[in-house]
């Protein structure tokens, strides 16, 4: 688990954009998951994308018309996976985080926390090795966002991921394995005890 911090405008938003084929770097070569990102086609990054990554934002991005369940189900649906598979592996996912008595309930019904959690979830819903998280916790108060971030190191760990997490709060990056921070161009890597607030 890598957090990734810096000032506002370092680039660590731009950095998870580039490793997870979403934007190209403007110079050099990015390789992630052994894969030459700047060789992808736009649809062989959209599959490596829906293959190999799962994204989770500060705004969680349901869509507000569907389901909880609907809206963990459709990473597999744009994937070909059948309507009721989809829907059966969505409903595991919501208990992982645990939402199952919330399948049935739109975005606009659920609170802050729990769009945050069925985001993630659908983030997790076509088996990803890497998790990127893009300040996951930036629009939750501090004892939600505790739990949120509480459940992204158990998925982390209990699914063996690569997690990548952009993040302003200190006290999360000091519970990471590893920390990289970015500051006026450069990257370093700094030991998580090391981060004071």
């Amino acid at each position: 688990m890598l957090a990734i911090v810096g000032e506002s405008g370092s680039g660590k938003s731009s950095l998870l954009h580039i490793l997870g084929a979403l934007d190209r770097a403007s110079d050099g070569d990015v390789y992630c998951a052994q894969i030459h990102l700047a060789k992808l086609t736009e649809d062989a990054a959209a599959d490596f994308r829906n293959r190999e990554i799962g994204f989770v934002w500060q705004f969680h991005y349901l869509l507000p018309e569907f389901s909880a369940q609907e809206n963990v189900a459709m990473p597999l649906l744009m994937r070909g996976t059948g309507y009721h598979k989809a829907m059966d592996t969505a409903g595991g996912w919501l208990r992982e985080v645990g939402l199952e008595s919330r399948a049935h309930h739109r975005a606009g019904e659920l609170s802050g926390g729990e769009q945050q959690r069925v985001a993630l979830a659908r983030a997790l819903v076509t088996g990803p090795q890497i998790l990127m998280a893009d300040e996951p916790t930036g629009d939750l108060d501090n004892r939600t966002a505790d739990l949120v971030f509480d459940l992204v190191q158990r998925l982390h760990r209990e699914h063996r991921l690569t997690s990548l997490i952009v993040t302003h709060n200190l006290d999360f990056a000091r519970r990471c394995d590893r920390v990289l921070r970015l500051h006026q161009g450069k990257a370093e890597e700094v030991h998580p005890d090391s981060l004071r607030n």
